[in-house]
């Protein structure tokens, strides 16, 4: 745990501020919800200049009744008010103990860590401008409360990165697409990072791009709907489909997978950003309706919406960035990028492009969230815009994270 001493907390920011090299661990729960991903890192330097080495990853399991509760929370029928309360301090606590967890397994302590930046669990989403009595705003709300980290680990945190992109005009998301231009920027390769978690999302940089001329957006369903879906058919046995076993002993339907492609979100113009609210439970069971009147089933309906993740990250390559530029090489993270069976179908529709892992540049799979946390948080703490309002729509760029001083 962290030690307490007498120094003054904003005398502890500013030696975090003027540290050439800072150790930092990053913090993370996606849409999926399984459990919260950790990296601690070592980062040197901050903007174009930011070079990191990973020490320690790890993703910590949420307990059954918890992911169950977190759940309950992405539904509004369901998600009372005293409920997202409760497990806003529940959250905080997990996300402490993270912390501490993925610091001890790379030998170090509390006290030789420098700062946290946590993402938080994100309960609901609305990108769209809604009104009330004459005030008209976007709004976010993620949960995993930053003071009990701060307070559990007696490091300087950083958290809730969304809101203040919000705040500006834009959507709150993607907000990686920073992270994205720092690692994958390039002079002579034009790239698309494409995250397939629960929602898919893409950050594309032309070769020899400037941050003004990156392009980001949500595509559409990543594993989200393949993970309903797999927990309907097997009634909560399977969570999801490992390996894309069940899809790769499938066959499409074409019917069902021209149906799901006229869903309004995946041809919607970016800047734009989804959640449960579009791909959600209710969605889903709208699908196996579908499947059930066409004759879909089993392993079928499954390599189905499999193939749609697939086919709606190739259709908005094709409509939304192939004009801007051609896509040269796609690299892919998240957690789809263990689906064998759908990265053989991203590979079929993208045929001529380059298809790359996060793994094949040195960054693991479950590392990638959390690390982006992490150096969002150490450009936030060296004062830098990390937003990007090309990929957000906000109306300039800003510093996002609010800063808790450690105790």
């Amino acid at each position: 745990m962290g030690g307490s001493n007498t120094t003054n907390p904003i005398e502890k920011l500013i030696r975090v501020y003027r540290k050439k090299v800072r150790r930092v661990v990053g913090l993370m729960s996606g849409t999926s919800a399984d459990g919260v991903s950790a990296v601690l890192v070592e980062i040197s330097g901050s903007g174009l200049r930011t070079e990191f080495r990973i020490l320690a990853y790890e993703t910590y399991p949420y307990p059954p009744e918890i992911r169950r509760m977190i759940f309950e929370l992405f539904n509004p029928s369901r998600g009372s008010v005293d409920k997202v309360c409760f497990m806003n301090f529940v959250l905080g606590e997990l996300f402490a103990r993270a912390a501490i967890r993925v610091t001890e397994s790379a030998g170090y302590t509390m006290e030789e860590v420098d700062l946290i930046g946590s993402h938080g669990q994100t309960v609901y989403h609305i990108p769209q401008v809604r009104g009330v009595d004459g005030v008209r705003t976007r709004s976010t709300l993620q949960v995993g409360e930053p003071s009990v980290i701060a307070e559990r680990t007696g490091v300087l945190t950083i958290a809730d990165f969304r809101p203040r992109d919000v705040a500006a005009g834009g959507e709150g998301a993607p907000i990686t697409a920073y992270v994205d231009y720092l690692i994958f920027r390039s002079d002579s390769v034009s790239r698309a990072i494409q995250n397939i978690g629960g929602i898919a999302n893409v950050t594309f940089i032309p070769r020899g791009a400037s941050i003004d001329d990156i392009v980001a957006f949500d595509t559409g369903p990543g594993n989200m709907l393949i993970d309903a879906v797999v927990q309907h058919l097997t009634s909560g046995e399977m969570m999801y489909d490992e390996d894309g076993v069940m899809a790769s002993r499938g066959m499409v339907s074409e019917e069902l997978l021209s149906w799901l492609m006229e869903h309004p979100f995946v041809k919607r113009r970016p800047p734009k950003t989804t959640g449960r609210e579009d791909f959600g439970e209710h969605f889903a069971m709208r699908v196996v309706e579908k499947a059930e009147r066409m004759g879909v089933h089993g392993n079928d309906l499954v390599a189905t919406v499999t193939a749609f993740t697939a086919r709606s990250i190739a259709h908005n390559y094709r409509e939304f960035l192939e004009p801007i530029c051609k896509v040269d090489e796609v690299v892919v993270g998240g957690g789809g990028a263990l689906n064998r069976c759908l990265m053989r179908m991203l590979k079929e529709e993208l045929r001529g492009v380059k298809v790359s892992t996060h793994e094949d540049y040195g960054i693991p799979a479950q590392a990638k969230e959390p690390l982006a946390m992490a150096i969002l948080a150490n450009e936030a703490v060296s004062g830098n815009f990390n937003n990007v309002p090309t990929a957000t729509g906000a109306r300039k760029r800003v510093v996002m994270g609010k800063i808790l001083l450690p105790s």
